[in-house]
């Protein structure tokens, strides 16, 4: 028993060990891509940390042309600064953040529920970005249907956001290659 404790023990000085060396070789720069252990354990913990009746929390808002409507347009002025009006998070601004703010046409976003959408929407995740809005329940709904959405957005949606915010999708095959996620 003794012989596992002392082994435990120094299996565990050395991986501290480790991950010093890793941090103060390489640093916390924001303009790294996370690697794939970051990524897989950044999305294990954002599913810890999301309450287990956000998860079966279902969404009131009827699937509408009004509803998406509304929900674009606001999506187009309070978060397409950093997601880009087509949800690429193709943005200046969002090149120089880490963990950069995801694809949301990917699986990564479209395979989250409803509830934990709307959970993400109303309290932010901690250590990045993406900030808890609060703001009315209602709304928040219509973003998730929205968020549902943008995978089938059409050039004129996309222009009608265009009309609102002004825009552009960052064009860099950096950025491209960098936070391809599927």
């Amino acid at each position: 028993m003794r012989h596992k404790l002392l082994l435990s023990l120094l299996l565990l000085v050395v991986a501290i060990g480790c991950v010093y060396w890793l941090v103060k070789g390489r640093g916390f720069s924001a303009r790294e891509k996370p690697s794939a252990v970051e990524e897989s354990l950044a999305r294990y913990v954002r599913r810890l940390a999301t309450p287990e009746g956000a998860t079966d929390m279902r969404n009131p808002i009827a699937a509408s042309d009004l509803a998406i409507a509304e929900a674009r347009d606001h999506f187009a002025d309070h978060c397409a600064v950093c997601h880009g009006n087509d949800g690429s998070g193709r943005t200046v601004i969002n090149a120089g953040l880490y963990p950069p703010a995801p694809d949301m046409r990917q699986a990564h976003t479209q395979d989250l529920s409803d509830g934990e959408i709307f959970y993400i929407i109303k309290n932010g995740i901690r250590f990045t970005g993406m900030p808890g809005w609060g703001g009315e329940d209602e709304e928040n709904w219509k973003l998730v249907r929205f968020i549902r959405h943008l995978p089938k957005l059409t050039p004129k949606e996309i222009e009608f956001m265009h009309e609102i915010n002004q825009l552009e999708i960052e064009n860099s095959d950096k950025h491209d290659r960098e936070h391809k996620k599927d």
